[in-house]
């Protein structure tokens, strides 16, 4: 095989210029509308002292925020694992009647603005609904309560695990799984020990991205919560009534953590890019090396 043309390869190569311009564009974009604003939330939270930051945190509206936050991700991300999992698998697995259109209402909270979402709820689960007076008449609460809450950050982030898993599925396809079931596997055991192994990365991706948007999420539980204070205010609804009032350290200080958060999760998606780069890679070698052999 010849060797590439050195002057066409020239070609389709940026100069050290270019190159070196796009970069600094890049890098000043980023410390511009990333890095700086980052900063500047820790500064402020800060600003007036340890004291203060700490007293912002540790009251009781302030706890009872990060308690509500803290409930409603652990309510909202299991679930969004298992539909998001069943979703995967049926999809990636199975051909059957209606399978567009699954996949396309799972990227139906891509679409819809988060504040729609929140109406929809209020519309359908309100007091002056039929279904809403229902449930309030049996002692049952679910606008401007935890359990609207919950709905709607369940709402915002279901397409999270299911759009990491589909083409993850796709792409690993289910030679393993049929040759575990021929030989002898029940269906639980192929799932565990050969599906469950194989998207393990893909999965806890999802799980990382479901649950930094279940704890950021604003618009829709903005709509549902009633912002009652200590009662059904999440950290970000928090931040906003603080702000409003002008008490700037408490507000930074609660979205220091929102912050820290997504430092958190940025390192956490970070690690788990690279595993999953890793695992592709060595499913690649696998392959040529079965292909080799054949």
């Amino acid at each position: 095989m010849s060797s590439a043309n050195p002057a066409s390869l020239r070609t389709t190569t940026e100069s050290r210029p270019v190159r070196y311009a796009l970069t600094a564009l890049a890098l000043a974009f980023v410390v511009l509308f990333l890095v700086i604003p980052l900063v500047s939330v820790f500064w402020e939270a800060f600003s007036k002292g340890w004291g203060l930051y700490r007293e912002a945190l540790v009251e009781p509206e302030a706890l009872s925020a990060i308690r509500l936050t803290l409930l409603t991700a652990l309510i909202a991300v299991p679930f969004n694992v298992v539909f998001g999992v069943a979703a995967a698998w049926a999809i990636a697995r199975f051909e059957f009647r209606g399978k567009s259109l699954l996949t396309t209402l799972i990227d139906l909270p891509f679409s819809v603005s988060p504040v729609v979402a929140g109406m929809m709820y209020v519309l359908l689960f309100g007091i002056n609904t039929p279904v809403g007076a229902w449930l309030d008449a049996n002692g049952f609460k679910v606008i401007f309560a935890v359990p609207g809450i919950v709905l709607a950050t369940v709402f915002v982030t279901f397409p999270f695990v299911a759009r990491e898993l589909i083409p993850l599925m796709q792409a690993q396809g289910a030679d393993e799984e049929q040759a575990a079931l021929v030989l002898g596997a029940s269906g639980w055991q192929t799932f565990r020990r050969v599906t469950l192994p194989n998207i393990k990365w893909g999965l806890l991706y999802g799980v990382i991205l479901t649950n930094a948007r279940a704890m950021g999420e604003f618009g829709a539980v903005s709509v549902v919560s009633g912002h009652i204070r200590g009662e059904t205010n999440t950290i970000p609804l928090h931040v906003e009534i603080l702000y409003n009032e002008y008490n700037f350290v408490g507000a930074f200080a609660s979205a220091s953590i929102l912050a820290l958060l997504a430092l958190v999760t940025l390192a956490a998606k970070t690690f788990v890019e690279w595993r999953m780069t890793r695992q592709h890679a060595a499913a690649r070698t696998r392959t040529a090396e079965a292909r080799a052999a054949a």
